[in-house]
């Protein structure tokens, strides 16, 4: 992060407080049952939303392209597209434990994007085509729903063990009911499911554009991850679809799919174990156009 342009970095410690004084608010209304403080969650959002918009947009400039193919301006698409769910959904769903949940979430996300920031990279050729695009689009969306799959399976979880305890008070109001939050993770996996398979999708047909090939494509850990989180969130559809998956256990399972998805995004450039990369640092001096000249 300490390579960053000082404009990219104000943004972005911006972001972080924004977000990290809209999760107080979320605790500071589930403390005080929420109802004078409910109404500033959804303006600290927005407002984060419009400052990492200005910083794709700074990136942007200095590209001359869609900022998109690194894995830092990825992570903020991401956090924008899932603090824009949140926002959608909080005009149907009130209830102080959602609002409380998503908050926290956006913030570690945009905590994990600090961790991997680096000087806005040149893309590749081959990230400008198609099939680049629309697999790059399809798992930032994928990455965003599942994300929210997950907050729904966690209130879930939470509303079923406080109404195991007999401790009805603590959910009444501030829990979205069971039924609605079974709905709203299973509509959640449903749109993963189908966007992970376009990504799947769009990503064999980059292969065809590579000299690596379609061996080397399956077997890089960020692909093997994907393919993982992808065949159990089909796992959890089929299965519902037979009538042979307890809500309790789908929850657990999107749950899992989620921490596959984030070490597919996340976890393997981490630890620098994948060769998926469609950018080059900007001082790079190779005459490279694309992918397959590498």
């Amino acid at each position: 992060m300490a390579g960053l342009p000082t404009r990219e970095i104000a943004l972005f410690v911006s972001v972080v407080v924004i977000y990290l004084v809209a999760g107080i608010v979320g605790v500071v209304q589930l403390l005080s049952r929420g109802e004078k403080y409910r109404r500033f969650l959804s303006p600290l959002v927005s407002l984060a939303v419009v400052l990492e918009a200005v910083m794709l947009i700074f990136r942007a400039v200095t590209l001359r392209a869609v900022p998109l193919t690194g894995l830092f301006e990825s992570m903020i698409v991401l956090t924008i597209v899932f603090a824009l769910i949140y926002l959608f959904f909080s005009i149907a769903v009130q209830q102080v434990w959602f609002g409380s949940i998503m908050t926290w979430i956006i913030l570690v996300m945009v905590l994990m994007a600090g961790i991997v920031a680096a000087p806005a990279s040149e893309p590749y050729g081959l990230a400008a085509t198609p099939w680049a695009v629309a697999h790059g689009v399809a798992m930032v969306l994928a990455g965003a729903s599942i994300a929210f799959a997950t907050c729904t399976a966690a209130l879930y979880l939470l509303g079923r063990r406080k109404l195991k305890r007999k401790e009805v008070m603590q959910v009444l109001g501030r829990v979205p009911n069971i039924e609605k939050l079974e709905r709203m993770n299973l509509l959640a996996v449903r749109v993963a499911f189908v966007l992970i398979t376009i990504g799947l999708a769009s990503g064999l047909g980059l292969t065809s554009m590579l000299r690596t090939g379609l061996v080397t494509w399956l077997t890089d850990p960020k692909v093997i991850s994907t393919i993982a989180a992808w065949g159990l969130l089909g796992g959890i559809l089929v299965l519902d679809r037979l009538l042979l998956l307890k809500a309790n256990i789908r929850a657990g399972m999107t749950v899992g799919a989620f921490l596959l998805v984030l070490f597919a995004i996340l976890g393997v450039a981490v630890l620098g174990v994948t060769k998926h990369n469609f950018s080059r640092p900007r001082d790079s001096v190779a005459p490279v156009t694309d992918m397959t000249q590498k």
